[in-house]
């Protein structure tokens, strides 16, 4: 069996680690919990990192807790935060705790006979009934407002927003966090939490907790949060985060976004997000090295991520889409792809509007009145007799001829490209 702290350390995934950690891992098979805020009904890339380390943590034979802070969910997490989160209603967060849960059954096992098999758990179950007089007694006692005022997420919100300050809510965050440890340690036997890097004070908060109750002891491990190399966050593109749901961002948008990361920043992302060996690992990172205009480890990364996340048949899905804008292919190629996928494909291409009622349509009126994709006739004609123009991936030269109700892809749409790389949408209404 691997070693858990080894394996998280050369893939580069440990900021902090609490000491004797290692060394309790050392003793036998251990429990240990992630929490996740379920603020939307959808993980995105940024939660993958966590979800990463939970997945290695059963792979070493340890048994994972996903915990979703159906609870902690309706008061918001200061850490790393500039202005207090909106609270969310009982409904909604039903919503998504039920959306999140699906989607981490896609990455650990939840349902085998193992022992070590995932659970998943909600703080809002045992937070439900617990008074805030008993809360208080039981537990805001035990830790002092020193103590809390002391963590980087406090200081660095009290310091930035003087004229606004903190919220009693958002301050209580990290005594309801320190709970949630308490509790599963309590019941579940978990001692030890892991996290992001912006977590450290909420985790450790729990620990302190458990020790000043007399229950025993508990550990603390986090990763870094995830940067791009330059500087920029990661998972962010100017359309907002990327999404596991596909129906917030489509499996070609997702795999498009492990394509086309940096070099530097596919080195590093490889070894976080993949379950890929060291060994090939470290080969595919040199193969790249020698050769890195093929963008062979950004592709061997996009499949890995893309695999797990959606599936087989949507990574081929992908690729086949790609090879239509980049690549060669075909009108087959082309029909296979369901309408939100052409329209990710050819996102931001020039879009014209024909009503159906006006086909079939000479071609050239097509091109030049119809449209403006010919500022003239003439010029469609003379791009048309020199072979460069295609419908839908198959060259069209024929100017005499016209476009047809047979030309139409998933009853609406007819691509036209000009030479290698400018494309229109010709949108049929009616």
């Amino acid at each position: 069996m691997k070693n858990f702290v080894e394996e998280l350390k050369w893939r580069g995934m440990i900021h902090d680690i609490m000491p004797g950690t290692e060394e309790e891992l050392k003793k036998g098979p251990m429990s240990a919990y992630v929490g996740i805020d379920p603020t939307g009904d959808s993980l995105h890339i940024g939660h993958l990192v966590s979800i990463m380390i939970l997945k290695h943590f059963q792979a070493c034979g340890n048994k994972p807790y996903a915990l979703v802070g159906g609870a902690t969910g309706m008061i918001g997490d200061p850490s790393m935060k500039s202005q207090e989160r909106n609270l969310l209603d009982e409904q909604t967060l039903e919503h998504n705790v039920a959306c999140i849960k699906a989607q981490l059954a896609k990455f650990l096992d939840f349902d085998s006979d193992a022992p070590n098999k995932a659970e998943l758990v909600n703080n809002y179950d045992w937070m439900k009934d617990y008074t805030f007089i008993n809360f208080t007694r039981d537990i805001g006692k035990l830790i002092t407002v020193n103590y809390m005022m002391s963590k980087d997420s406090v200081r660095k919100r009290l310091s930035r927003d003087s004229s606004e300050g903190m919220s009693f809510t958002e301050f209580t965050y990290q005594l309801l966090q320190g709970y949630d440890f308490l509790y599963l340690y309590t019941h579940k036997g978990v001692k030890l939490q892991l996290g992001g890097a912006d977590q450290w004070g909420n985790i450790t908060t729990g620990t302190e907790l458990i020790r000043r109750t007399g229950a025993g002891e508990a550990f603390a491990l986090t990763c870094p949060l995830i940067t791009k190399a330059d500087g920029g966050k990661f998972g962010k593109t100017e359309k907002g985060n990327i999404w596991l749901d596909p129906a917030r961002t489509s499996p070609y948008q997702f795999y498009q976004f492990w394509l086309n990361v940096s070099d530097s920043d596919a080195e590093r992302y490889i070894k976080i997000f993949t379950l890929l060996d060291r060994e090939t690992i470290e080969a595919a990172i040199e193969e790249h090295r020698a050769a890195p205009e093929r963008r062979a480890l950004q592709q061997l990364l996009a499949r890995e991520v893309t695999t797990m996340v959606h599936g087989q048949a949507e990574y081929d899905n992908a690729v086949r889409a790609s090879r239509i804008l980049f690549g060669k292919a075909t009108s087959d190629d082309l029909r296979s792809l369901d309408e939100k996928t052409f329209l990710d494909v050819f996102d931001g291409v020039p879009t014209f509007e024909i009503e159906r009622s006006k086909l079939p349509l000479g071609i050239l009126d097509a091109l030049a009145v119809e449209t403006s994709i010919f500022p003239s006739k003439g010029e469609a004609r003379k791009m048309i007799q020199g072979n460069g123009f295609s419908i839908n991936k198959e060259k069209f030269t024929d100017f005499g001829a016209s476009l047809s109700e047979a030309d139409i892809i998933d009853g609406k749409y007819i691509l036209a490209q000009k030479g290698k790389k400018d494309y229109y949408i010709i949108k049929i209404n009616g």
